[in-house]
């Protein structure tokens, strides 16, 4: 299967890079190429791609702001974020608009490809040197409403074994092949969860899953 991909990046050098890095992959299709904001989501309109990769710092409309515009429209695709920066001015905000993933520019080729196929397979990928602080804000936010915990205790036994998964940042294939079932019935368990929780996203239902401090036994 063929991930179709629309790249945003202000700096022309830097996106082609991206683009060749991306390209020399059999598996991956940039459909797009965009300079801001504006341009991205046109492009995303336009071409229905599968995956966003997308840069934080444009001008016009940043990425964030994009990222919130795209994740807002329904079927709207996964949004893999790239920056050169992990500051916390913009790694809270990337994720509050409902990026899926977040990857810094200086990470290896090898995790880059890597975080495109989680994403865009339905998994969440944190740059593993900005997922412990990830982890300790969740951890750290006010406990889940009455409410959300018995959300989570209202999950099935395999919508358990999924949503810890989940949280482990496994794609739909990933959770397919360790529970040895289908990649649809995985995309079904994982509506179920979000329908249960009252999660807009994966992110959302990670988040929600720490603050409680719910993993499985």
């Amino acid at each position: 299967m063929t991930i179709r991909i629309v790249l945003a990046d202000d700096q022309a050098m830097i996106r082609s890079g991206l683009a060749l890095v991306l390209r020399s992959e059999p598996d991956l299709e940039i459909v797009e190429e965009c300079a801001d904001g504006h341009a991205l989501l046109r492009a995303v309109t336009l071409a229905a791609p599968d995956l966003v990769l997308t840069d934080i710092r444009m001008p016009g409309i940043d990425g964030i702001e994009a990222t919130r515009r795209i994740r807002a429209q329904a079927g709207g695709p996964p949004v893999l974020a790239l920056t050169t920066f992990d500051d916390d001015d913009v790694l809270w905000p990337t994720l509050d608009a409902g990026a899926a993933g977040f990857v810094l520019k200086d990470s290896a080729a090898e995790a880059l490809v890597d975080a495109v196929r989680v994403v865009a397979d339905g998994g969440t990928w944190i740059d593993p040197r900005v997922l412990p602080r990830v982890v300790a804000r969740a951890v750290a936010q006010p406990q889940v409403s009455a409410d959300a915990a018995r959300a989570l205790a209202s999950l099935t036994a395999r919508e358990r074994e999924v949503l810890d998964l989940v949280c482990d940042g496994a794609g739909n294939a990933e959770i397919a092949a360790v529970l040895d079932t289908g990649e649809r019935t995985v995309k079904s368990h994982v509506s179920a969860i979000l329908a249960k929780l009252g999660a807009r996203d994966r992110a959302g239902a990670i988040v929600m899953a720490h603050r409680a401090g719910w993993r499985r036994s």
